[in-house]
């Protein structure tokens, strides 16, 4: 069993102190409101109405790139909402080899504390650490083709990265379990999956065949990922919860 699920010395519920419960409830409902929700509401959107946009995205570094620009902007495309959602994708499959790095190690440790980590095909997972170093190498050629600087950080970028980051967090935090990671990891995939489709969709309608269908073969291969740790992820909590008839894949 998973030290998770195991019962112990939690204090958070307000069952724990009936008589300060009591009294914190009671404070609260005496306690006059300083500012309603309408009033935080307008300050928020006073922030909303003067904030500037969370980065750009950046001009082509070369010749090249100014002219392949050019020719999608007569021809009525975005070159920018690509290149942006291009450098998203290569951001997070760059984070997500860092993930299943962390993850892995998580599932040798609890191999070793015999808890969960037996539940996972290692060879498996490193399957999968490497086919995203994969995807993010082709993400960066892509991006050259274009004439575009895969180092620079576009604003779908950046705010994948902060989206990313409390799941990240969950990963690397050495107090949880892999069923806990598991969920993470579930979640990662799942916006992965959705991301990759999109991206298709993007590269079909910007004429780029060969692009569209390297992003096809990264899809199916996601594909497995997430049917793997949704499958992993339903066994090990399936099996905390004592269902005898659980099997192991």
């Amino acid at each position: 069993m998973e030290k998770s699920t195991q019962m112990g010395r939690n204090r958070t519920g307000i069952d724990m102190s009936p008589i300060d419960s009591k009294a914190m409830i009671e404070g609260a409902m005496n306690s006059p409101v300083t500012q309603t929700s309408q009033t935080i509401r307008s300050i928020e959107r006073d922030y909303i109405q003067q904030s500037d946009a969370v980065g750009s995205v950046p001009i082509p570094g070369t010749i090249k790139g100014a002219l392949k620009s050019t020719m999608q902007k007569v021809t009525g495309n975005n070159p920018e909402m690509f290149i942006n959602k291009l450098g998203e994708r290569l951001a997070y499959e760059r984070t997500g080899v860092r993930i299943y790095e962390s993850f892995i190690n998580k599932c040798e440790t609890s191999l070793t504390n015999k808890e969960m980590g037996d539940l996972i095909p290692i060879d498996q997972l490193r399957q999968f650490h490497n086919e995203e170093a994969e995807h993010f190498q082709m993400l960066k050629e892509c991006l050259e083709k274009l004439g575009a600087d895969p180092t620079a950080q576009t604003p779908d970028a950046d705010i994948s990265g902060v989206a990313a980051s409390g799941l990240m967090k969950v990963i690397m935090d050495p107090r949880t379990t892999v069923g806990q990671c598991l969920e993470a990891m579930l979640s990662i995939e799942l916006t992965d999956n959705a991301a990759w489709e999109l991206l298709i969709k993007l590269a079909e309608d910007m004429g780029m065949k060969d692009m569209a269908e390297q992003f096809r073969h990264a899809l199916r291969q996601e594909d497995v990922h997430l049917q793997s740790i949704r499958q992993w992820y339903e066994t090990a909590v399936r099996a905390q919860a004592g269902a005898s008839s659980v099997t192991r894949h």
